[in-house]
């Protein structure tokens, strides 16, 4: 058996928060339906998908520590788009939200997952957005059930 064979998409059962900014809605819509319909096809319930608009990618970070401290998810995943401007605030969100993200997960142990398209232009956060490069929102929502999945092994002390 590989490590691959131990990863499942399998979101039955699973309850997932979906925070998806509204900063860049041409580009974060196609994102959030990415990520709905892989929990979908993954056996998710949509009953058990909350879905949430933030503002912009930086609320990102404090809404997912909302999300995770209300005890009711098995991981979070947050969609937005942040595109390189003429200053060096992009770096500024990305760093911060990225940093954020890493950290909420790892001190309360629920997967949170980074579904934000840092780009230099819109033309590539389309090609990200279910275009050439695929849709990261699917990828995300993917990454996080299974991790959620691996989580929940650990816990019950599953070695395989």
């Amino acid at each position: 058996m590989s490590r691959a064979d131990t990863i499942r998409d399998d979101a039955s059962g699973l309850r997932v928060a979906l925070l998806v900014s509204r900063y860049h809605e041409e580009i974060t819509t196609p994102l959030d339906e990415g990520a709905r319909a892989a929990f979908r096809d993954a056996g998710g319930s949509a009953s058990m998908l909350e879905v949430f608009d933030c503002p912009g990618a930086f609320e990102l970070a404090g809404l997912a520590g909302v999300a995770v401290a209300t005890g009711r998810f098995d991981a979070v995943v947050c969609l937005g788009c942040v595109v390189r401007g003429e200053t060096s605030h992009d770096a500024w969100i990305n760093g911060a939200v990225a940093g954020e993200l890493a950290a909420l997960s790892a001190r309360q142990g629920v997967p949170v997952a980074f579904g934000l398209l840092t780009v230099n232009d819109l033309d590539q956060a389309r090609a990200r957005a279910g275009g050439a490069k695929g849709n990261k929102g699917e990828e995300s929502m993917l990454a996080a059930i299974a991790a959620a999945r691996v989580a929940a092994r650990i816990r019950q002390g599953a070695t395989s």
